[in-house]
């Protein structure tokens, strides 16, 4: 009885009671003398909703039989489903009645497996913990040679910086004594070999700079010859020894002459010195 074909009516007798009465209806209209009277008129009006009437309500009923089937089904399924649930819940305890036995079977073992992992953890720690001190003792190593290289290298930088400010002194003082000597070729001469000497130490970033005649005393890339503490408007009579810059740092200021009150023409010929000490 729960099938749908089981609850349904049989509707022939409701549609041919419903076409009795439409005819019956039209019987009335037909055969009633016109002008229709509102007696016919009722008469056939409740003929036709009384027929519709009888041709709806075996749909009412199946329908409302179909409604009642889906409820008892649902009720049906909901006690399977119950029924089902206490079957689940005696294999869910026995399940767990097992899971207890194998936890206590394996509490031993997972002691054992914890104990060794332990212990393993604590072999990794130690070796970690030596491998970072070995690499510790690798990089100071490193470190400690790094900084013994650059200390070579500075010494030996401070070495070969010293040797050119020497031959550029020496090569200074050749130009200024060619100059003085009356000679122009040998001036020239000696010029052009200073010029190159100089190009050739500028590419490692040695510069020499002088100071021209009359220019202004600067304490900051000057130094005054004589004299601890030059007055603001000194002006420059001859540079003694050129200026040095290594790599745009200062080296050494230049060396030069001040120039006295009232010197207006040349200043004596005097051997030029040199800050190299010789």
């Amino acid at each position: 009885m729960n099938e749908v074909s089981d609850w349904k009516i049989s509707k022939w007798p409701f549609l041919a009671a419903n076409v009795a009465l439409l005819a019956a209806a039209v019987g009335v209209v037909y055969k009633a003398p016109h002008p229709i009277s509102h007696i016919e008129i009722y008469i056939a009006a409740g003929c036709v909703v009384l027929g519709a009437l009888l041709g709806c309500l075996p749909f009412i009923l199946e329908y409302r039989a179909t409604c009642k089937l889906l409820e008892v089904n649902a009720v049906t399924t909901v006690v399977e489903q119950l029924h089902d649930l206490k079957t689940y819940s005696a294999q869910v305890a026995v399940a767990t009645e097992q899971w207890a036995r194998v936890q206590e079977t394996t509490k031993e073992s997972g002691e054992k497996t914890a104990a060794a992992a332990r212990e393993i953890a604590e072999r990794m720690t130690a070796e970690v913990q030596q491998f970072t001190e070995f690499q510790q003792k690798m990089n100071d190593a490193e470190r400690a040679a790094l900084r013994l290289e650059v200390e070579k290298l500075r010494r030996s930088e401070d070495e070969w910086l010293q040797i050119l400010v020497r031959i550029m002194d020496h090569i200074h003082a050749l130009h200024t004594a060619a100059a003085r000597s009356g000679q122009p070729e040998l001036a020239t001469q000696i010029g052009s070999f200073q010029n190159a000497c100089r190009g050739v130490v500028r590419r490692v970033g040695l510069v020499l700079f002088g100071a021209e005649a009359g220019e202004k005393f600067d304490a900051q890339k000057h130094r005054a010859h004589g004299v601890e503490n030059p007055p603001a408007d000194a002006a420059i009579a001859e540079t003694l020894a050129p200026g040095i810059t290594f790599q745009s740092r200062l080296v050494r200021p230049a060396l030069i002459r001040l120039r006295a009150e009232g010197d207006l023409v040349a200043p004596e010929v005097k051997k030029p010195l040199s800050l190299s000490g010789e």
